[in-house]
């Protein structure tokens, strides 16, 4: 498992954390029962507090995508596949929703912001 962290971000470096192994589980990556790094030895690849791990890892587990079992270690927790497509339906409606603003405030009506699209999925009017 890679994870990337960015100090120059903006967000919270557990922020960063749960959204990449989130992004992991959604995207099949890691598959229910896959084990996790220990909090300790994330830390030490990160380089960065085993509280911003366990921070992260709690986050983690409190959504659903992860089990710690005591002893054992940190697991992939099994998944629901509709309630997986329906995380990811909507993430992709937040980011159709900034787009609108965006075109909003660019002037951009729904016609000329519907053919951006069509073009964008490759599909002729």
């Amino acid at each position: 498992m890679q994870i990337l962290i960015s100090n120059s971000s903006g967000q919270p470096i557990y922020e960063q954390i749960v959204n990449q192994v989130r992004n992991l589980i959604i995207s099949g990556e890691l598959q229910e029962g896959d084990a996790l790094p220990s909090m300790r030895l994330l830390a030490k690849e990160l380089r960065i507090s085993v509280i911003t791990t366990k921070r992260a890892y709690e986050e983690l587990e409190k959504e659903g995508f992860i089990d710690s079992v005591g002893g054992k270690g940190t697991f992939v927790a099994a998944q629901n596949a509709e309630f997986l497509r329906e995380k990811r339906m909507k993430v992709v409606e937040e980011k159709l929703a900034q787009a609108v603003d965006e075109a909003r405030t660019l002037g951009v009506g729904c016609d000329q912001l519907s053919e951006m699209l069509r073009l964008l999925c490759g599909e002729e009017s």
